[in-house]
């Protein structure tokens, strides 16, 4: 993977818990050093989860070698269409369905519920070769530095620009996927 494709994964992978973090900086107003704790717990759980799935991918990449390529595109995309999902929800009932909880349980749930879609790019970075350790340091950072940033801005903007960010990272990953199939496919050469 060059290291623009990188930064877009990256990107893309840190949204969700910019989105979570800015619907928390909006309803705890935390302190620096609370929105750097946070972050560090969201980025740190989200570098983690992609090893965790390329781990898993790398026993199963042998056996789908041949296919590998529409599986991180399925995979992308059924990530990416969740995100959109997720980030064109009504606020209304985004807020019904979540509880308002706080503490460091209730932070490093949602740091693992934002984090789930990562170790399923994972699976597919296992199939595709990707140097994982460089992917998950760099998804690990972004989040860390977006999530730091969003708990702080959070009070300001609102959980309306959160929603946006989700609705761009979802694209962005399907865009990706999109991309990883026709340059295997021989339709496009990166």
């Amino acid at each position: 993977m060059t290291p623009g494709t990188i930064a877009i994964l990256s990107l893309s992978m840190s949204t969700d818990a910019f989105a979570a973090a800015v619907g928390r900086g909006a309803s705890h107003r935390p302190s620096v050093p609370q929105a750097v704790k946070a972050g560090l717990v969201f980025g740190v759980i989200e570098a983690i989860t992609p090893l965790i799935g390329w781990s898993l991918g790398l026993v199963a990449a042998g056996l789908v070698e041949r296919i590998d390529h529409w599986i991180a595109f399925v995979l992308l995309a059924i990530v990416g269409g969740k995100m959109i999902w997720e980030g064109a929800k009504p606020r209304e009932a985004e807020e019904d369905e979540t509880p308002r909880r706080s503490g460091p349980w209730a932070l490093i749930a949602t740091a693992v519920g934002t984090s789930i879609d990562a170790a399923a790019v994972g699976v597919g970075l296992a199939f595709l070769g990707a140097n994982i350790w460089v992917i998950a340091a760099s998804i690990g950072f972004t989040t860390f530095v977006s999530t730091t940033i969003g708990m702080l801005i959070g009070k300001a903007v609102g959980l309306k620009f959160g929603k946006a960010a989700e609705l761009i990272g979802g694209v962005a990953l399907i865009g990706l996927g999109t991309m990883i199939l026709l340059e295997h496919l021989g339709v496009l050469a990166l």
